[in-house]
């Protein structure tokens, strides 16, 4: 399966000078938030594949006026193609903007998706706006990561957790790809193929 994951910057390259074909085949798309929702739009009709998606602090405007044909997978799992993908958008409350939490309030929302994710079998990607706490955050109040997600990562061990929020063109020099314990971590700003070699159903019982 091959995923095209976007996050808070529109490419000009996959929109103002789009072309059929230019990224190869994709079977899905994962927004990680601060998009407009134009843009989702633009790309779900474009490559005519599912595109799920979280809210970044941004995303105010999707509330009344949702990206079309896209599907908020914020607090719950959605499976395509037989990859499960978790979603937990927002960031760190910094100021009264929307889609911000305190550390116990994402403690909460984990707390609710640990139950959904039991009824799923597990999950393959853990799709996010913000980072996680020591892994491509920030010191700045706006942009650090959530502690909350740690013990989450930890315990589920998705194979992949895709984030954004930091933009890698304003840090000269960050890190975009972590790892922690059996989960790859990844910037995805403003666009990444993310290419998944078909899952073993044995090895998927074991994760």
């Amino acid at each position: 399966m091959r995923i095209l994951l976007v996050s808070d910057e529109e490419s000009p390259y996959l929109w103002d000078h789009y072309r059929p074909g230019c990224v190869g085949e994709i079977d899905l798309i994962l927004s990680a938030g601060d998009l407009r929702a134009e843009y989702l739009s633009f790309l779900v009709t474009m490559f005519n594949r599912p595109l799920l998606y979280v809210h970044g602090n941004h995303d105010g405007g999707y509330d009344e006026f949702p990206p079309e044909g896209c599907e908020c997978v914020d607090d719950r799992v959605a499976t395509v193609g037989g990859i499960r993908v978790a979603g937990l958008g927002g960031c760190p409350r910094y100021n009264q903007g929307p889609y911000q939490y305190t550390e116990k309030e994402m403690r909460r929302r984990v707390r609710r998706l640990r139950g959904k994710l039991r009824r799923s079998g597990g999950v393959d990607i853990l799709l996010t706006h913000a980072p996680a706490a020591g892994y491509g955050d920030r010191d700045d109040p706006a942009h650090r990561g959530f502690a909350a997600f740690l013990p989450l990562l930890d315990e589920v061990r998705p194979a992949w957790m895709i984030y954004g929020h930091v933009h890698p063109r304003y840090v000269p020099g960050l890190e975009t790809v972590h790892r922690r314990g059996d989960t790859v971590l990844r910037n995805v700003c403003p666009y990444h193929i993310l290419e998944i070699p078909d899952l073993d159903p044995k090895e998927r019982e074991r994760k």
